[in-house]
């Protein structure tokens, strides 16, 4: 009697372990790209990667788990192609002009993936624990680096809070950016890390001897003045 051939295995069972889970979260980020989170179904994310729901679940515990690796995975190629591309620019100001236009450039890009970064990661009690996290802490002490190494060359004072330095970058980024992650404004990245950079660096300019007190003053007002127009004319 002839033998009789059983069904074959789907092709998802027959592929790498490594494959499976790349093919899953390439599926994940892009329906959570399109749809956001709570419109996405584990089953639409199988179907999308071609591969049975239970799959998913051997290898992710639940849809915010599969959002949180997305996100890691999404901030480790950030921080790769943000090293890479640093190494082009010299000097406290351009390379800090850098990193705080590319990260406003990230959000003009990517609205999705930033809202689902601040939606449902940063916003859950777990955070702290996640590699988002330190990833996160990772981004901006390159940052601070920056400033470090223009107050060892002289270039910036001496004795600067640099968690104040920090809050006030990256609140600066955040408050410029947040109309237009909800949808209600628009932002031009390069002009916005113009004008932050000027606040920065005017603020935390090194004394020099004899210097103008009030020159500084206006410099920094200059700097405040220009954030806030660029603020009323995007609302407008």
């Amino acid at each position: 009697m002839p033998r009789i051939q059983g069904k074959s295995k789907p092709a998802s069972q027959r592929r790498p372990r490594e494959e499976r889970i790349a093919s899953i979260m390439a599926a994940a980020e892009e329906e959570f790209r399109g749809n956001g989170f709570e419109k996405v179904s584990m089953a639409r994310i199988a179907a999308r990667a071609q591969v049975v729901e239970g799959t998913i679940y051997r290898f992710f515990d639940n849809k915010h788990d599969l959002l949180t690796k997305v996100i890691e995975a999404w901030y480790e190629r950030m921080l790769a192609d943000y090293a890479r591309e640093l190494e082009g620019f010299s000097g406290t100001r351009a390379r800090l002009h850098f990193m705080i236009w590319r990260h406003l450039q990230t959000v003009w890009d990517s609205p999705q993936m930033c809202r689902l970064m601040f939606d449902q990661i940063r916003s859950s009690p777990g955070y702290r624990d996640t590699s988002v996290f330190s990833l996160n802490r990772m981004y901006t002490r390159r940052t601070l680096d920056i400033v470090a190494e223009g107050v060892a060359r002289g270039e910036l004072r001496e004795g600067l809070d640099m968690g104040l330095v920090r809050d006030l970058i990256y609140g600066c980024v955040e408050h410029r950016t947040w109309a237009y992650l909800r949808g209600e404004g628009e932002f031009d990245p390069k002009q916005s890390a113009d004008a932050i950079v000027s606040l920065v660096l005017c603020g935390a300019a090194a004394e020099v001897p004899g210097g103008d007190l009030g020159s500084l003053t206006d410099r920094l007002a200059s700097a405040t003045d220009q954030i806030e127009r660029l603020s009323r004319e995007k609302a407008g």
